[in-house]
């Protein structure tokens, strides 16, 4: 089963995001902040990572280079937004985003997001 972490801090929209993968049929871990997402990453060791990009202690984006800077680095991380400005998009996928999704979201867009970059596993 492919397993995915999900970073939000706003809590109504973390147990959304995690709501529509488990209808989806994915195994889910969540995390309230980047912090605790790297943790969480390191312990689990998921298939995918969808992340927040504003949120306190650390943001979305240092958790994307932090992940793509350790052994599991090959592990697609999607980012799930507010910033809609191209820049912001631009500047995520050269941070290292494997996906790039604005709010507000749609059940599929998670789902499809998630299917398209595990298809792998």
């Amino acid at each position: 089963m492919i397993k995915v972490l999900v970073v939000e801090d706003t809590n109504s929209e973390r147990e959304l995001i995690c709501d529509y993968l488990r209808e989806g049929g994915y195994s889910v871990i969540s995390a309230c902040d980047g912090k605790d997402g790297l943790d969480k990453f390191e312990q689990s060791r998921p298939n995918v990572v969808i992340t927040d990009l504003m949120m306190p202690e650390m943001s979305g984006l240092e958790l994307c280079r932090a992940i793509k800077k350790s052994i599991l680095g090959a592990v697609p991380v999607i980012a799930c937004t507010a910033k809609k400005q191209d820049l912001d998009r631009f500047w995520g996928m050269k941070q290292g985003l494997d996906a790039y999704l604005t709010k507000p979201f749609t059940r599929n867009d998670i789902v499809q997001a998630v299917q398209s970059l595990s298809l792998g596993e």
